[in-house]
Formats: structure tokens, sequence, C-alpha cells
């Protein structure tokens, strides 16, 4: 099972730009589901994106499609979320999380995931 570590996270003022990365620990990244959900204080966690294992799908929750893009280098174990015009509704702890799987699907789901980075906090200023 990877470990996963998230970087990235920062203050920033609405309209700007950040780049989160999700560190996987193991040879067998190519192999894990990705995404990314979300919490902010008070509210439930949600669903933010996700990414096949090749890469090749991805899915957006309505609130980011558009503004955000995920992606996966599985040679560096690494799933990327670029995150552009940022919003003050925006504000949350960033989770990423992984699942490994035999097909090239996604989850938007957060019970299907069983592996959980720590969380990097992203606070965007109005």
């Amino acid at each position: 099972q990877v470990q996963l570590v998230e970087s990235g996270g920062g203050l920033v003022q609405a309209g700007g730009s950040l780049r989160l990365s999700c560190a996987a620990s193991g040879r067998t990244f190519s192999s894990y589901t990705t995404g990314w959900f979300r919490q902010a204080p008070g509210k439930e966690r949600e669903f933010v994106t996700t990414i096949t294992r090749s890469g090749v799908i991805a899915y957006y929750a309505e609130s980011v499609k558009g503004r955000f893009t995920i992606s996966r280098d599985n040679a560096k174990s690494t799933v990327y979320l670029q995150m552009n015009n940022l919003r003050p509704e925006d504000t949350a702890v960033y989770y990423c999380a992984a699942r490994m799987d035999y097909s090239d699907t996604y989850y938007i789901t957060e019970k299907w995931y069983d592996t959980w980075g720590q969380g990097t906090q992203v606070t965007v200023s109005s």
C-alpha cells in the first residue's frame, strides 16, 4: 500500500493559482486510481476531482470544472492539482486519496478510497 504526502498549499488572493502535489511512496503507483477531496471549516469533505491509473480519464466536480486540472506522472509517483482562478469558496484542506484498482476507472465517492494523505491547507483571500 502506498503512502501519500501532499504539498503546495498556501495563501493566495482570489483569481490566483496554486499547484498541489501528492507524492506517493512505493513502486506500484501506476496501479492506483487517485483523487482529490477538500474539507472547508464546518463542512463535510467533498469530492474535487479524480484521475484513472493511466491518466487518460479525469472527472471534476461542477464547482471546479474549467478552473482545476488534475494530472499525474506515474514515473514520479506523483499526482498534481493545478488550481486556477481561485475563489474564496475554494478555501479548504485538500486531501489526496488513492485506491489500487485492476481497471482504468475512477471514483467520486470517498468511501472507495482506502489511502489518504494528511492534507494541505489552501486559503483564498478576497
